[in-house]
């Protein structure tokens, strides 16, 4: 299979040309505007990519969602992550839906900060959408106390702008959207599809969520950063869930939690969240298969 750089060469040379990305983030920064001028480049990919049938089940419920969340609430999307392909999925299809485009316009997404400093072709697509860049405790992973810690301290106050901005955010009608396992899932690495602990502090603050499932994959992970990942046309299908309380969710899953002597609630909730999206996946799959084979 080809590379997604080698496929789409014309594509990559316009979008940096493009871009007016940072290359580096701060405290000040945090909050990156998208640019609309790259979003329509990756909307290339994606229609190049994906076959006759593909879209977004259940869009009722997102619908509902965004109902909620022009009448005030807080409303928080949960979507699996399979490859750096999967928010440019959401959106591409959003946008196709009836009433979908002022959803899309709403949409805030939780960055890792690698996906703006790491390679200026990622950060180039990256910045055609709107995000809060934080510093992911999985790149925390690994850190010396003594050695690094500078870097260590810039995390912290990366993610103490993060967390301010995404209270404001939140509070000035943002769709926000997170990736609850805080990475690509790498086939063999089952570390990859565990939620982080993180997710647990996300659905505290918010009133309503609604889990979504990625069905079919168009980028698929290889060694090194998206640039590196092979391409390949799929029927893909994202399946958004009823919609749940917040709160709700959250105090079934920590009472379980206790009842079975579990002392970490935070990883208990993440887990309950990834469980969630596994089992709504696999509802998704059949009939995505019955499309593929129409």
């Amino acid at each position: 299979m080809e590379t997604i750089t080698s496929a789409f060469k014309d594509i990559i040379k316009e979008a940096v040309m493009r871009s007016k990305a940072v290359t580096k983030i701060t405290e000040d920064n945090v909050y990156q505007q998208g640019n609309a001028e790259i979003r329509p480049l990756l909307d290339k990919i994606v229609e190049t990519l994906v076959l006759p049938g593909s879209g977004i089940s259940g869009m009722e419920n997102i619908r509902e969602l965004y109902r909620l969340l022009k009448e005030g609430r807080s409303c928080l999307l949960l979507l699996e992550h399979y490859s750096n392909l999967d928010y440019s999925l959401f959106d591409c299809f959003l946008r196709k839906e009836e009433g979908g485009e002022p959803i899309a316009e709403s949409l805030v997404a939780i960055a890792g900060k690698k996906l703006t400093e790491d390679n200026p072709v990622v950060s180039a697509f990256t910045s055609a959408y709107t995000r809060i860049v934080i510093y992911p405790s999985r790149s925390l992973q690994g850190l010396d106390p003594e050695k690094d810690k500078e870097e260590i301290q810039r995390s912290a106050m990366i993610n103490n702008a993060a967390t301010r901005t995404l209270i404001r955010v939140k509070e000035n009608g943002g769709l926000v959207l997170v990736f609850p396992s805080g990475t690509r899932y790498r086939p063999g690495d089952p570390s990859t599809k565990r939620g982080v602990r993180e997710i647990d502090s996300y659905i505290r603050l918010f009133d309503y969520m609604c889990p979504v499932a990625v069905n079919g994959e168009c980028l698929h992970v290889q060694h090194g950063d998206m640039m590196g990942d092979s391409v390949s046309q799929d029927l893909v299908r994202l399946t958004a869930a009823p919609i749940m309380s917040c709160s709700t969710f959250r105090d079934e899953v920590r009472a379980k939690a206790e009842e079975a002597g579990i002392e970490d609630k935070k990883q208990a909730v993440a887990d309950a969240v990834m469980e969630l999206l596994e089992n709504l996946h696999n509802a998704a799959e059949p009939e995505r298969q019955k499309l593929m084979n129409k």
